[in-house]
Parts: structure tokens; C-alpha cells; sequence
């Protein structure tokens, strides 16, 4: 008993110490798991928690992309990423536009589709690596796997966006994409339109749009066509198929230009469609006929974030019959002065080496002799030989012409009244 009570005198003091020797130990964790927390927030300031990101938006991803934007880099003049593509007889054209708009600021994907002859393909492929400024600089690329393209389908879609792909996995510095075809033709300089492009803000997306599709609902809407050039190797045009469908409830349509100026940012979302909208609108786009007069403008315009930064032009001179026919006009001497008067950077459409594109050369460009549009980069003789600094820029008359189209698009009190409706 004496043992007993021994033993029991010593148990209170030893639950009491070991109480104090468990509560050190917690504190002293906490604290340095505080220390630990404080340190890699601080080393990792740029990657907030998935519950904060959660809690201010449902589209977390976006968040993350807006809270941590990359640094501006390089010089204030932007750099365009232009596509031009051409079919079969289009490789003359597509290499006289091609050195109407070339500019070693910018990028180049040039196309020529699957209905081409191997012939042309190899051509062009064999001028584009012969040309010593192409050579030296090396911001033109030919798309060597070529497409089949129906203009009236989906294929034109698919074209467009894997040189978007192309340009985004080559480069990471540029700032609007241009997709123009071997039948376009610029108005104004490349020096032109790098100076007035500086002034803009880089999210600005020029895309020609309307949500009144009148006669285009029972003719474009809701027929189901099928694109051979989708499993094909020799062009056909696209055919109907049965039955007919109902207007979407999912999303609302927009109809437009096919040929759009659009910024880095969202041509980023139509790839990486983080949201699953581009991917979701290019499978219904798959059997609507124009798709290319009808995609981006879907997307854009239900995008809420992308709503604001909408132009609703497309930046070109157009001429169309009355009423419209599937193609536009072809242009000739007698559209010149309506052409200089628009302020467009572009027009279509144009036959091969016409007087039209002579005139356009010798008082729009200043190009002679099929060289290259001067500009405050070319040096050397004969002139625009050898490569000066890029970003040097002597913008002249199409400058201002472009400048007063922005003014009225831009500056305009109907600016956002336009967007989307």
C-alpha cells in the first residue's frame, strides 16, 4: 500500500508535464508552418489558391490568365500574323500578295490547298526558300501539310485555325491575326498599317458581324450539309443531308465577313477553348453551310469577355451584286476611287496581274518591278534588298486614310452599340 500510494503522488505532476511538453510542441509547428506558408507565398506570389480563384469567378482558368498577365516585351510597333491561301491556279497571285504585304515585322503562313497541283506546292515551297530576305529573316512559312478547303464548309474553318495553331506554337510576340485569301490585295503599306495599329489597344478583334440572318435561317441555319473535303482527297462541293434542324437555344448565332482581323488573345481561346465553347460551336459549324461567314462571329459574341473588345467591320472594300450573290464582285479600274475612299487596309476580289493591281502599285504602295512595299525597313540597291531595323516606320497617305476609318469605327459614340447585336 505504502508502494501504492508512492506511485500515485508522482502521476499528477507527470500528466501535468507532459500537457506543457505537447502544447510546446503544437505552438512550435504552427509557427513554423506559418513561417513555411508566409515563405512560399512569397517566392510564388503570381499563383493564388484554387478556393480564392474559385470564389471570384466560375471560370477560374480565365481569372488566373487575367491576374497574371506577361510582361510587355519588345518594341511599342505591333506585329501581325498574317494566313494567305490560295487553290489550285492561285500560286501567282498568292506570291504577288505576298510580296505586296511583306514586312519582316510580321509573320506568314501561306497556304495552298490539297486541290492544287503538287507542281505549284513544290514552287512556291522552292521561291520561299530561295529568297534571300524570306532566308534571312525567317518569319514565312509554307505550310508544307496541306488541306483540302470548300470554301462553303467547315474545311475553310479548319484551315484557318491550324495556322492560328501554326503561328502560336512558332511565336509568341505577336499581336493580330489576318486571314486573307490569294484573291486579296492590300490598299495601304505595311508601314501604313504598323503605325496606325500602334495606336490601338492589342485586344481590339475587327470582325463584320449582325445577328439578323434573315434569308440565311432557312438557307444557311437549318439545312445539314456535309463537307466531302472532311474525308476526301479531291475537291466537291458540299451536299445536303437529311433532316433539317431547329435553331440552337444554346447559344445565339452571328453572321458575317469570313476575313477578320483578330487579336492574339482571342485566338488563343479559340484554340485552347478553355471553356469548351470554340469546340462545342466547331462541331455544330461542321454542317452549316458558310461556316467560315459564321464561326467566329458565334464565338466572339457569346464569349462575355471578348463582347467589348468587338469592331464591327472587317477592314476590307467589298463590292457585292444586288442582291448578293455567293461571291463578290471582282474588282477592276472602275472601283478604284470607291476603294481609295473607304479607308480599308484591303480589298477583294481580284484577278491575276489585272491594270486594277498595277494602279493599286504604283499610287497606293509604291511598288515597282514586283519587289517588295517599301518602307522604313528596306536598305540597300536596289532598294529593299537587305534588311534595316524593322521597327522603323514611314506611314504616308494610307495611314491617314486608315486613320479616319478607325476614327469613325472606334471613336465613335456608336462604338459599343454596334458590338454583338
Amino acid at each position: 500500500m505504502g508502494n501504492l500510494n508512492v506511485e500515485k503522488k508522482w502521476v499528477f505532476p507527470l500528466v501535468i508535464t507532459s500537457l506543457v511538453c505537447v502544447l510546446i510542441f503544437a505552438t512550435s509547428f504552427n509557427m513554423g508552418l506559418a513561417s513555411s506558408l508566409h515563405t512560399i507565398n512569397s517566392i510564388f506570389p503570381l499563383f493564388p489558391s484554387r478556393v480564392m480563384t474559385n470564389q471570384s469567378s466560375p471560370y477560374y482558368v480565365v481569372t488566373k490568365i487575367k491576374q497574371a498577365p506577361p510582361p510587355p516585351t519588345g518594341p511599342s510597333v505591333p506585329k501581325f500574323a498574317y494566313l494567305i491561301s490560295g487553290s489550285k491556279g492561285d500560286l501567282e497571285k498568292l506570291w504577288r500578295t505576298l510580296q505586296a504585304l511583306y514586312h519582316p515585322q510580321n509573320y506568314y503562313v501561306i497556304h495552298l490547298d490539297l486541290e492544287s497541283p503538287p507542281e505549284e506546292r513544290l514552287e512556291l515551297a522552292s521561291r520561299v526558300e530561295k529568297d534571300p530576305i524570306f532566308a534571312k529573316v525567317g518569319n514565312v512559312y509554307m505550310n508544307a501539310k496541306a488541306n483540302m478547303v470548300t470554301y462553303r464548309g467547315p474545311t475553310m474553318v479548319s484551315n484557318t485555325l491550324h495556322a492560328c495553331a501554326i503561328l502560336l506554337k512558332r511565336h509568341k510576340d505577336w499581336d493580330w491575326f489576318i486571314n486573307l485569301s490569294a484573291s486579296d490585295y492590300p490598299l495601304v503599306t505595311q508601314d501604313d498599317l504598323l503605325y496606325t495599329f500602334s495606336n490601338l489597344k492589342r485586344e481590339l478583334n475587327f470582325i463584320e458581324h449582325t445577328s439578323r440572318l434573315g434569308w440565311k435561317v432557312g438557307k444557311r441555319a437549318m439545312p445539314l450539309i456535309v463537307d466531302p473535303g472532311l474525308y476526301q482527297k479531291n475537291k466537291s462541293d458540299i451536299f445536303l443531308a437529311r433532316p433539317r434542324r431547329n435553331l440552337p437555344t444554346a447559344f445565339n448565332l452571328y453572321t458575317g465577313s469570313a476575313w477578320m482581323i483578330l487579336s492574339r488573345a482571342f485566338v488563343e481561346y479559340c484554340i485552347w477553348g478553355w471553356d469548351n465553347l470554340p469546340r462545342n460551336l466547331l462541331m455544330y459549324y461542321t454542317n452549316f453551310v458558310s461556316s467560315p461567314e459564321g464561326y467566329f462571329q458565334t464565338v466572339i459574341c457569346n464569349a462575355p469577355e471578348f463582347v467589348p473588345t468587338v469592331v464591327n467591320h472587317d477592314m476590307h472594300y467589298i463590292s457585292w451584286d444586288i442582291p448578293p450573290k455567293q461571291h463578290p464582285r471582282t474588282l477592276s479600274l472602275n472601283d478604284t476611287e470607291k476603294m481609295i475612299a473607304s479607308g480599308a487596309a484591303f480589298a477583294r476580289k481580284f484577278k491575276r496581274n489585272v491594270p486594277v493591281l498595277d494602279k493599286i502599285d504604283k499610287e497606293l504602295l509604291g511598288r515597282e518591278n514586283g519587289s517588295f512595299t517599301p518602307g522604313g525597313w528596306c536598305t540597300g540597291n536596289p532598294p529593299c534588298s537587305e534588311v534595316g531595323n524593322p521597327t522603323r516606320l514611314k506611314p504616308g497617305r494610307g495611314a491617314q486614310r486608315l486613320q479616319r476609318l478607325l476614327g469613325k469605327l472606334v471613336l465613335s459614340d456608336n462604338f459599343s452599340k454596334n458590338q454583338c447585336k
